[in-house]
């Protein structure tokens, strides 16, 4: 093995498809570093990781936990990452400041599609990574086919390190590459070294030649030895191996069952001689300097603690109620799961949560001077699901503006917007778990219960043809009454150009002080035409009218000019007008065909389709489609791809609506209301 490992924490982030083990996986290691006495599991609710409410409930991580351990005399802190796509904004941010990634997936051929997108993350970042192979206590796939399958989606050179031994369709243990050792599997306890099979010494001898040529690809000298059929020493081939690493330039490939504890161990002495050291991954955030230098990756409001900063510690060390600039630590923890244990000082290397910094967010970089700028930090995805809320009990409206900016606070992923068109509070985010997941927390953590439903969408009408109109407001009470009298003409405009207002009085049939309120009337009338949807792309000009010296008024005129507009509208033929967006589906070439198909029955328009900038193997297709069809489109798309499809929306324009489809938007708009 290598020299000395570095004596600073490091961390490894446990990333990986939902289903594929992570949480299992982070229990076996923390009992192999003692960390645990006990491995807990998903279903008897007492895991390290997935330790909320909202997690348990659902059966998945939907958060990053962190747990740290110690192996032969070394610290570890392990993040065990959300699988879920709809979750992938923490997974970003967790690998940001972890010195390795473990990919943790499962021997199916099919699903290697699901790790594309996050490979591409890891190499655009630079990350180092390794491949656990994890749930290979029974299969019948062959190692070379899944391989295969995994190669295809990476754009960096796969190196197994081990060849698993077969007994019938159980594997029963493997042969490690480098050392040439093989082990027999015990479940619990240390491997058996025992002599490698005969019958499996040509596959050995073949694997370890294909990983010597993997490395001699990034060193000459290696690549002299193979030639000249020089075998390598094997300290030399872990050096080569931690130097690519480190590079990502190559990506290790171990094998296990987390559950049984198979592979964990090597895994483990893997990760202890082969990971980068923090001064290593710092570099990849850019040039930065500050001591102490500070990174915020993760945020929580817990009920009763209040607001938690998960850090890494790049440079010099804090202590419990220092300051960060304006920000006082009030509060040091290491965090187990959501077990906070108080701690009075941390180092370079470690993670720490901080507590009650409540300027501070995600991503930010802070030292002892204030806030440190230049950190490279991915940005969430666009929002692609919704919800309109409304609270259960009408007197936690308040309570439920602050609980939903803590929720963002928490996950910049998830939005909030006031749809002035809809008169609703609609919530954003990356698919439906994903904001049922937020619902929840917001009556478990805030005590604030809210009701979900499907958003309106946010039609709007117009006219086709013109009407001029005459309308008389006028009532007698005792003292002064009430009169406005209009003349109005109406006429339709081009598509996207709103509306407009004019007035052609002469000799002051209407006196000029009363036709700002002529406009203010059809402008309240606007928000509601004879569809029952909000009015665009008219005209309207005040061409005559009367007044009386006494009782007209502004509210005269201008309730004139609403019962002038609800006379007239109805003969103007008016048409519903639906939001059209500009959408870029982005999906494996494999699958273009059938995203076609999925635009083309949701009423779409496809525009063309090409070749994914960055993306080998990728498609991006082009199509304007209706916004009331991107709904629960995300669903079925990525039902379609292995959960790897997505898109990008944007507004584009509005189209006339008729026939079937808009009269029963209309009916059911007048039924609501």
């Amino acid at each position: 093995m290598p020299g000395t490992s570095p004596a600073a924490p490091r961390v490894a982030a446990l990333v990986g498809p939902y289903l594929s083990g992570k949480t299992t996986l982070m229990e076996s290691l923390l009992f192999t570093c003692g960390a645990i006495d006990r491995r807990g599991n998903q279903k008897d609710g007492n895991t390290v990781g997935d330790a909320s409410p909202e997690a348990r409930g659902h059966s998945m991580s939907v958060e990053v936990s962190a747990a740290t351990g110690e192996f032969l005399g070394e610290t570890w802190h392990f993040l065990d990452c959300p699988g879920s796509v709809e979750f992938w904004n923490d997974t970003q941010s967790a690998l940001m400041v972890a010195d390795v990634a473990v990919v943790v997936c499962d021997p199916e051929i099919e699903r290697a599609l699901t790790l594309a997108p996050l490979f591409h993350f890891l190499d655009e970042h630079e990350i180092p990574h390794m491949v656990f192979i994890n749930k290979l206590d029974h299969t019948e796939v062959r190692m070379r086919d899944l391989m295969e399958a995994l190669q295809g989606v990476s754009s960096r050179k796969l190196a197994l390190r081990e060849v698993p031994i077969r007994e019938g369709d159980t594997i029963s243990g493997y042969v490690d590459l480098v050392s040439e050792r093989a082990y027999k599997y015990k479940e619990g306890e240390q491997s058996d070294l025992i002599s490698i099979p005969g019958d499996l010494e040509d596959r050995e001898a073949e694997a370890r030649q294909d990983l010597l040529e993997s490395l001699a690809d990034f060193d000459d000298g290696l690549l002299e030895q193979l030639l000249e059929d020089t075998v390598p020493e094997k300290q030399e081939i872990y050096s080569h191996l931690t130097k690519d690493l480190a590079g990502d330039l190559i990506v290790p490939v171990f094998l296990g069952a987390a559950e049984q504890m198979n592979g964990v161990q090597r895994l483990m002495k893997a990760l202890r001689h082969e990971t980068p050291e923090p001064r290593e991954t710092r570099k990849r955030l850019g040039d930065l300097s500050g001591d102490p230098l500070v990174q915020v990756f993760k945020t929580y409001h817990m009920p009763h603690t209040g607001k938690t900063s998960m850090a890494r510690i790049w440079d010099g060390s804090v202590k419990d109620g220092m300051n960060l600039g304006p920000h006082k630590i009030s509060g040091l923890f290491r965090m187990t799961g959501h077990t906070q244990n108080k701690i009075p000082k941390a180092g370079v290397g470690d993670i720490v949560a901080m507590g009650r910094m409540d300027e501070v967010s995600t991503g930010d970089l802070l030292s002892a001077a204030g806030a440190v700028k230049g950190a490279i930090w991915p940005s969430p995805a666009q929002p692609i699901y919704s919800f309109a809320i409304t609270p259960k009990k009408r007197e936690d409206e308040v309570k439920l503006s602050a609980a939903i900016t803590k929720l963002t606070d928490e996950d910049s992923s998830i939005s909030v917007e006031h749809n002035q068109d809809t008169n609703e509070m609609v919530l954003w985010g990356q698919g439906e778990i994903h904001l049922q997941v937020a619902a929840e927390r917001l009556a478990n953590r805030y005590n604030v219960a809210v009701d979900t439903r499907r958003p309106l969408t946010p039609y709007k009408e117009t006219i086709r043809r013109g009407a001029k109109q005459h309308a008389r407001h006028k009532k007698q009470s005792g003292g002064h009454g009430q009169f406005g009298d209009v003349h109005i003409e109406i006429k339709p405009l081009p598509r996207g150009s709103g509306f407009e207002f004019t007035e052609s009085i002469t000799g002051g049939a209407v006196p000029r002080q009363y036709i700002p309120a002529v406009e203010a009337g059809i402008r309240d009338y606007m928000t509601k035409g004879p569809l029952g949807f909000p009015l665009v792309d008219f005209a309207v000009n005040l061409y005559d009218g009367q007044y009386h010296a006494v009782d007209s008024s502004d509210m005269a005129f201008k309730l004139a000019a609403i019962a002038g507009m609800k006379e007239a509208m109805p003969s103007c033929d008016p048409v519903l007008l639906e939001p059209i967006c500009e959408v870029h589906v982005y999906v494996p070439n494999a699958y273009t065909a059938k995203v076609q198909g999925l635009i083309s029955k949701r009423r779409g328009q496809i525009l063309g389709f090409d070749a994914k900038k960055g993306w080998p193997g990728w498609d991006g297709v082009a199509a304007h489609m209706p916004q009331a069809e991107l709904h629960d489109m995300i669903i079925d798309l990525r039902s379609l791809t292995f959960g790897v499809g997505t898109y990008e929306w944007k507004f584009d324009h509005l189209s006339e609506l008729t026939g079937r489809i808009a009269d029963d938007v209309v009916a059911s708009r007048q039924k609501a209301a």
